[in-house]
């Protein structure tokens, strides 16, 4: 009972993310960044709370819950102090999730993420100034669900799975914020409303299930999630939305499963420190390039990426020849 509770705790809180404070409120205030600014502002903040303050987790996270469960029936018309508010309970939710994670075994995570992409995907095109049931519905079952999950015990780290830098992951989280923000306002090409949501939820969860089941090497991997990258944007620049709806969740859900396994063997103080430039910086940065309608400079941070990519091999390579001499 106590994994069912945790795969759905994450489960509905992703999809709370993602249906209420990513696209619902930056879509209902217009995306007015001077307006929503106070969001990610209290964001920063609550990251950070989620380790200070000096109470047991399970307490944060139920205060946390309880938090944004009465903020929500305040959606969609939230004033400026409520935005800060709702920021710092989704900001220090986000670390203590992640937290909880190193609870779950690989079925259950990728069954926690297949319901997120899922229910996510379909609900996407649900009116956001209608959707306050849908967030307190999420919250509820996220709280219930909170005061069953397994107790923490000695965690075995996999030692199998790389650990990746803070700048790749800011870097993707940077590209699939700039690209989704950029498809949610381009009307010319709009997978979620097109007519590709099966296409969407089914490679949603084949990357998921990819990401879980197929080991490769760190770097091959950083090169393969970079390719898949440019492959979806050159998809976007070619208005091609079946290929796009095909490579583009399959990216999301692959890239997303390596920084959640990377970040589970972190501890709490790093994640919220971590999730401070991942959940709020890179989202942010890509944001603003979709606001100002500048994805045409996104290739540059491909080619810097790939020759990132390409020397970190060269220098691995040369050392494992220093070490054979």
């Amino acid at each position: 009972m106590s994994k069912i509770a945790l795969t759905l705790f994450i489960a509905f809180e992703l999809c709370y993310y993602l249906l209420i404070a990513q696209t619902g409120i930056v879509e209902y205030f217009s995306s007015n960044i001077f307006l929503i600014a106070f969001l990610p502002i209290g964001g920063v903040i609550g990251s950070l709370l989620s380790y200070y303050i000096e109470i047991s987790n399970q307490k944060k996270i139920t205060i946390f819950l309880c938090m944004q469960l009465v903020l929500t029936f305040f959606y969609p018309n939230f004033s400026s102090f409520e935005l800060f508010l709702l920021g710092i309970s989704v900001g220090a939710l986000a670390p203590l999730l992640i937290n909880e994670l190193k609870k779950a075994s690989i079925m259950e995570l990728g069954f926690a993420l297949s319901i997120s992409y899922g229910i996510g995907t379909l609900l996407f095109n649900y009116d956001v100034s209608k959707r306050e049931f849908i967030g307190v519905a999420f919250t509820l079952i996220a709280l219930l669900c909170s005061t069953q999950l397994p107790k923490l015990k000695e965690l075995k780290v996999n030692n199998s799975i790389e650990s990746y830098s803070l700048f790749i992951m800011v870097l993707w989280i940077f590209l699939d914020s700039a690209l989704f923000e950029t498809l949610s306002r381009d009307v010319s090409i709009p997978i979620w409303r097109g007519g590709y949501t099966f296409e969407i939820v089914i490679f949603h969860i084949l990357g998921v299930i990819a990401a879980l089941k197929f080991n490769i090497q760190k770097l091959e991997k950083e090169l393969f999630i970079v390719i898949l990258f440019a492959l979806s944007y050159l998809f976007y620049f070619l208005q091609e939305p079946l290929l796009l709806s095909i490579f583009y969740p399959f990216v999301i859900s692959y890239y997303n499963v390596t920084i959640l396994q990377s970040l589970l063997k972190k501890d709490l103080k790093v994640l919220a420190i971590y999730m401070v430039f991942i959940g709020w910086m890179a989202s942010g940065a890509g944001l603003f390039v979709a606001l100002e309608n500048i994805i045409l400079f996104v290739p540059i941070i491909f080619l810097i990426s790939l020759i990132k990519v390409l020397n970190s091999q060269d220098t691995i390579q040369s050392k494992e020849k220093e070490c054979l001499n």
